[in-house]
């Protein structure tokens, strides 16, 4: 009899290959209950999205006024707290330091705020 055979058994006694095995079934395991545990406890679809909207601040002689110009994912434009907007390409009058917020579904977002850097056009 070889000592190498007693001593460390033969290429079928030394269980690696089991080893390796069950590593492998417990990964896929918990790679599996991770999966699961996302679709059951849906934390994919709970992430929100900031309302973004592309406005044009003008001043005019009698304030300033305020276009919607790019939809961006917004639903409607706020302006000084109350809706000004509902789709693109419509305006409406507003006063210096008025915030402008898109508004996407629950989320309301300030994207600008009507006199500060001069005016112009913001995204």
């Amino acid at each position: 009899m070889d000592l190498k055979q007693t001593v460390f058994g033969n290429e079928d006694e030394r269980g690696v290959s089991p080893v390796i095995g069950v590593i492998l079934m417990v990964a896929i395991t918990v790679i599996l209950a991770a999966v699961i545990a996302m679709f059951v406890l849906d934390l994919g679809g709970s992430v929100s999205e900031e309302a973004n909207a592309g406005v044009d601040i003008e001043e005019t002689d009698s304030g300033y006024q305020v276009s919607w110009i790019s939809e961006g994912n917004a639903d409607s434009i706020n302006v000084g707290g109350s809706e000004c907007a509902t789709s693109v390409g419509e305006s409406c009058g507003a006063s210096g330091g008025d915030a402008v917020i898109a508004v996407s579904g629950d989320t309301e977002t300030q994207i600008a705020t009507v006199g500060e850097a001069g005016g112009g056009t913001t995204t």
